[in-house]
C-alpha cells in the first residue's frame, strides 16, 4: 500500500517528478563493519512539492538529501534528479542547499555571502546586483546587505543563508533541519515566511524536519522515515489549503493529520531507545 502512495498515478495533474528515487540504499564502510543508512527507498518528488521528512536522528534524512544533492553516493538502487545523474545536477546547478546552520561567513557582508555562488559561477557584476537585491527581498531582508553576519539574529542570518541558495534560481530547494536551532516564536515566523516565499517562487522543496508541527504546517507532503537502516514508512498527502495561518495548527484537520505522523513514527519504533 504504501508503494503505490509512492508513485504519482499517470496521467494525473503536476506528474513530473524532480526527485525520484527506486529501490535506494546506502551502506557506510567503517572500522567497526557496515553501516547501512537507507534501504529499499522509494519516492517520488513531484515538481511543486513542498515535502518534509521526519524521523528520529540517524534515520537517514539528511543522509538522503545529501544523496540527491551528490554529497553522498548510494550503494543501492537508483535516483534522478530533474531526469538527470544527481552529479549532473550538480553540475548544472539544479538545487540549493540550506545547512542546520547558517553557514555564512563572518568577514563578508550579507550581500557578499549570497553573492559567493554566482562569483563561482561567473555572473556578471551587474546581474549579481539584481539578483542580490531580488533575493534579499523575497526574504525581507532589503536593507540589510551591508551588514556582517554577527550584527543580525540568529533567524535573519538562516533567511540570508536561503537567499544565498535562492540566488542562481535553481528550481529545486533543498533544507536540512534549517529551524531547528531558533526559538518556537522566530520558527513559526521563519515557517509563514518560507509558505510565503515558496508561493511566489513556485519552487521544488525538500525539508528535513524533526517538529511534527513543523512538518504538517509546512508541507503538501510528509515522508515519515523509521530508525536506521532508515525507510519510508508513510508518505502523507496533505489535504490542508495551500494558504495557511498559523491558526490553522488547531484545527481538527491539521491535528487529524499531526496523529496519523505520530502514528507512523510510532509504528516504525521511533520512540525505542
Amino acid at each position: 500500500m504504501i508503494q503505490d502512495a509512492l508513485v504519482p498515478k499517470a496521467g494525473s495533474p503536476n506528474t513530473r517528478s524532480v526527485v525520484s528515487a527506486r529501490d535506494l540504499g546506502l551502506t557506510f564502510k567503517t572500522d567497526d563493519g557496515p553501516v547501512t543508512a537507507l534501504t529499499g527507498v522509494n519516492l517520488d518528488v513531484r515538481k511543486g512539492d513542498f515535502v518534509s521528512f521526519i524521523g528520529p536522528s540517524g534515520c537517514g534524512k539528511t543522509t538522503f538529501l545529501r544523496v540527491i544533492a551528490d554529497l553522498e553516493k548510494p550503494t543501492a538502487g537508483t535516483i534522478t534528479v530533474n531526469g538527470t545523474t544527481p552529479e549532473d545536477a550538480r553540475k548544472n546547478r539544479s538545487y540549493g542547499y540550506v545547512f542546520q546552520a547558517a553557514a555564512l561567513y563572518p568577514w563578508r557582508t550579507i550581500e557578499q555571502n549570497i553573492a559567493l555562488p554566482l562569483e563561482i559561477m561567473g555572473y556578471s557584476e551587474a546581474d549579481k546586483r539584481a539578483r542580490i537585491e531580488r533575493t534579499l527581498a523575497l526574504v525581507n531582508l532589503s536593507g540589510f546587505g551591508k551588514k556582517f553576519p554577527w550584527q543580525l539574529s540568529g533567524g535573519m542570518q538562516q533567511r540570508a543563508s536561503i537567499a544565498r541558495a535562492l540566488a542562481f534560481d535553481a528550481d529545486l530547494l533543498l533544507m536540512d533541519e534549517p529551524f531547528g536551532a531558533l526559538d518556537e516564536i522566530v520558527r513559526d515566523h521563519l515557517n509563514e515566511q518560507l509558505l510565503e516565499l515558496w508561493a511566489r517562487t513556485e519552487k521544488t522543496i525538500c525539508f528535513v524536519t524533526h517538529s511534527i508541527p513543523e512538518a504538517v504546517y509546512l508541507s503538501t507532503r510528509i515522508v515519515v522515515m523509521s530508525p536506521r537502516p532508515g525507510r519510508i514508512t508513510d508518505v502523507i498527502e496533505s489535504t490542508l489549503p495551500r494558504e495557511r495561518p498559523l491558526d490553522i495548527r488547531e484545527t481538527p484537520e491539521f491535528l487529524e493529520i499531526a496523529s496519523r505522523v505520530r502514528d507512523g513514527l510510532r509504528a516504525g519504533h521511533s520512540y525505542d531507545e
